[in-house]
C-alpha cells in the first residue's frame, strides 16, 4: 500500500506557528491529516513517525503511525509505505521513544 504525501505542511491556524502537517491519501482515496513527529533511520531504511491529526474510532487516542520512505522516480514527490513487520516497527518505535522520553508521556 503506497501512500502519496500531497502537502508537505499545511498552516493550520492562521497567524499561529506553522505546524508540520503531512496530508496523506489512504487506501479509499480519502485525505488524512498527519503531523510528523520524527524522521528515524533503521538499518539503513528511513522511517517517519506520524501522529493522526483527527482520531478515527478505531485508533488508540494519541497512538503513532510509523511508514517507511520510499524513493520515487517523480521529482519532488516522496511515497510512504506501511510496515508490515511486526519487529521493525517494535524497533522503530523504541528509537523514537528514546529519543523522546522527555517530550512525551508514553503508556505502555
Amino acid at each position: 500500500m503506497s501512500e502519496d504525501v500531497k502537502n508537505n505542511q499545511e498552516n493550520m491556524n492562521e497567524g499561529e506557528e506553522l505546524d508540520n502537517i503531512l496530508v496523506l491519501n489512504d487506501e479509499d482515496g480519502n485525505e488524512v491529516d498527519f503531523e510528523f513527529l520524527d524522521l528515524i533511520e533503521y538499518e539503513g531504511e528511513e522511517y517517519v513517525v506520524l501522529l493522526p491529526v483527527e482520531e478515527e474510532e478505531s485508533e488508540e487516542p494519541g497512538e503513532v503511525v510509523i511508514l517507511k520512505l520510499e524513493d520515487t522516480e517523480a521529482e519532488d514527490e516522496e511515497s510512504y509505505v506501511s510496515v508490515d513487520d511486526e519487529e521493525v516497527l517494535n524497533r522503530v518505535f523504541e528509537i523514537f521513544k528514546h529519543k523522546f522520553e522527555d517530550e512525551f508521556n508514553f503508556v505502555d
